[in-house]
């Protein structure tokens, strides 16, 4: 008797293969879209389900007898652990990057020229060689190409936060197989980026799908850096004990030393940046996706495309260079959808070293004038009295309320009028340089304003400047965050081949007429105030999942939770990828006694059915 031919329904799909009942916001639209043939450039936050717009058409034109559905991706690491997760719901795909020796590169590009593949994954270098390109032709040929995914595609663009050249290159897709459906995704991308990626990947006409950038269940917190190391221990150990974590940091150096404090401290901390062995790397971030309660400490150089979904709190201990590169880091937490955290400190250094890393590139002008204006939204935004979350959507041209889950709408800051202290400062500056004939740095400037005699100060005679002791009424920090800002506006620059020494600029006569005002928040330094911690789960770690389970549930599931992690082991594959924590908390709450109680949980399809059901109720029946 005959099989039953598999569906081409994008939905029948979605429970059949991938477990779940129905698409999530703009998701069924996209993937229609993209099955009947269309082009599509995708916005959609970090844990939106991106990856499943590209995945159900593939899976949907390949069943339909259109072949190969190639995926661009920029990292190993997603391309491996997407095939893993693929490969266990039942899909054939397949990676080609330099970890396959040359007899699996060969056997893979075999299964790719007699279109077995339904998904292959490749970087952009590899997708643009002759070899490569060829494959493709020859697929292409006999109409055995079924769509492109570009996944990343703000790497196309200059002005992207992550520019990469080779994306530039991909256009050859366009120009040489004008029939196959695109669909180009990102995570973050503002008006500028948007229409760079149309232009670039030949796409103006691709339908564009613009979801909420909103992650309503990240919480958005930024202080004033006073002691970092101090500032990240002390928030860790309140709010987020025993949690998975990801640390930005913005030197190899710097990565080393917090590992290292955090190690001190008793946190499971882990180092990872460009200058450590590849090894090392990889081992690193191995233990972050298939532990529990990893703190990883890093450059940007980590995170980008990781899929872990139990990332608790994303902390910055430098500031970023603009709102899309803050936005995709803290992004990556929370991607299961529960409470997480965006914490971040700054101070007057980061203002400096950002500018300073600006105007020293070798680039143009125009991308300089641009880069600065990124810059200065970023620091509208750490310096912001208002909701965060409303500014930040503003960025991306997106109307929003206060969202009542950030420090500002948690505490409201006092704010304070600084365009006197601004002027004030300003005044100084022009006086010590037309005294001394040279510049000085921030400290001695604030210095002299406070009235403070200092061998340095009367070194130079300072005390004698008209502007001696008329900001004494300002704190240190008051001083710092209208130089902060001043320095964000263009009103001082800072001038790194002099020590860092401050000079005015054609911005600064503004503020001294008193024509533009400087209105700033209250100093603040301390964390948001404590949170109640979340419930454990009977292993010891945090399981908000399972937090509405009786005893018996929560029992049943730190026993599932024990069995995934042996599979997981065995598969070599994150734990995740083999079922969410959502879907083992639904399986302990319904206490399945057949394989037909298992249908219609969330997030197991018919290969995992098939493939785990049996162990699933096995553990399951012990309670």
């Amino acid at each position: 008797m005959p099989s039953t031919p598999a569906s081409t329904d994008p939905l029948e799909i979605l429970l059949e293969v991938f477990g779940y009942t129905a698409f999530r916001g703009p998701q069924e639209a996209i993937v229609d879209h993209v099955v009947g043939g269309g082009d599509a450039l995708v916005l959609m936050p970090t844990g939106g389900g991106k990856s499943l717009c590209y995945q159900v058409p593939a899976i949907a034109r390949q069943r339909a007898g259109q072949g190969v559905a190639i995926v661009v991706s920029p990292l190993i690491a997603l391309m491996h652990d997407q095939v893993g997760a693929l490969h266990e719901a039942g899909v054939n795909a397949a990676f080609l990057n330099s970890t396959l020796d040359w007899s699996e590169t060969q056997d893979v590009e075999r299964r790719l020229a007699r279109a077995e593949i339904t998904l292959l994954y490749a970087a952009p270098e590899r997708v643009t060689t002759p070899r490569f390109l060829e494959l493709l032709d020859s697929l292409a040929a006999r109409n055995k190409l079924s769509l492109f995914a570009i996944d990343e595609a703000h790497c196309v663009s200059q002005w992207g936060h992550d520019f990469r050249p080779e994306y530039r290159a991909l256009t050859v897709l366009h120009e040489r197989y004008a029939g196959v459906p695109r669909i180009a995704l990102t995570a973050t991308a503002d008006a500028l980026t948007r229409a760079d990626i149309v232009e670039r990947l030949q796409l103006e006409e691709a339908r564009q799908f613009v979801s909420s950038f909103d992650r309503p269940n990240i919480r958005y917190t930024i202080v004033e850096k006073k002691d970092a190391t101090t500032q990240l221990l002390r928030f860790i150990e309140r709010e987020h004990e025993g949690d998975a974590g990801v640390v930005y940091c913005q030197s190899r150096k710097r990565v080393e030393d917090v590992a290292l404090a955090l190690q001190d401290a008793g946190i499971n901390a882990l180092p990872y940046h460009a200058g450590l062995d590849a090894s090392v790397r990889q081992k690193h971030q191995n233990r972050f996706l298939r532990e529990d309660g990893i703190v990883v400490v890093a450059t940007i150089a980590f995170g980008m495309g990781i899929d872990k979904p139990d990332v608790r709190f994303v902390a910055h201990l430098d500031m970023p260079k603009n709102i899309e590169g803050y936005y995709q880091e803290t992004g990556r937490g929370g991607r299961d959808g529960e409470p997480a955290d965006a914490w971040m400190v700054y101070g007057l250094q980061d203002v400096v070293n950002q500018r300073r890393m600006i105007d020293e590139s070798p680039a143009a002008e125009d991308f300089k004038q641009v880069m600065r204006g990124k810059l200065d939204a970023l620091l509208s935004l750490a310096e912001a009295s208002d909701c965060r979350r409303v500014r930040l959507l503003a960025y991306f041209g997106e109307h929003s309320t206060p969202c009542g889950n950030c420090d500002n709408c948690i505490t409201p800051p006092q704010v304070w009028d600084g365009t006197d202290a601004a002027r004030k400062l300003l005044s100084t500056v022009y006086r010590v340089q037309q005294q001394s004939g040279i510049s000085f740095g921030a400290g001695h400037v604030m210095d002299i304003l406070r009235g403070k005699e200092t061998e340095k100060v009367k070194q130079f005679g300072h005390e004698r400047v008209s502007t001696f002791g008329i900001g004494s009424e300002f704190s240190e920090a008051q001083l710092r965050g209208v130089l902060r800002q001043l320095i964000a506006i263009g009103a001082l620059a800072v001038d790194a081949e002099a020590f860092n020494t401050l000079r005015l600029t054609d911005g600064s006569r503004a503020v001294l007429k008193g024509e533009a005002s400087v209105s700033l928040r209250e100093s603040v330094s301390s964390a948001a105030p404590r949170k109640a911690k979340r419930e454990k789960s009977a292993r010891g770690a945090p399981s908000a999942a399972a937090a509405s389970l009786d005893a018996t549930g929560q029992a049943r599931f730190a026993a599932l939770k024990a069995w995934r992690a042996e599979v997981a082991r065995e598969h070599n594959l994150p734990a995740y990828v083999i079922f969410h924590d959502a879907t083992l908390a639904a399986i302990a709450q319904r206490a399945p006694g057949t394989l037909e109680d298992l249908q219609g949980i969330s997030g197991i399809g018919a290969k995992k059915l098939e493939a785990y059901g049996a162990d699933v109720l096995r553990v399951s029946s012990a309670f």
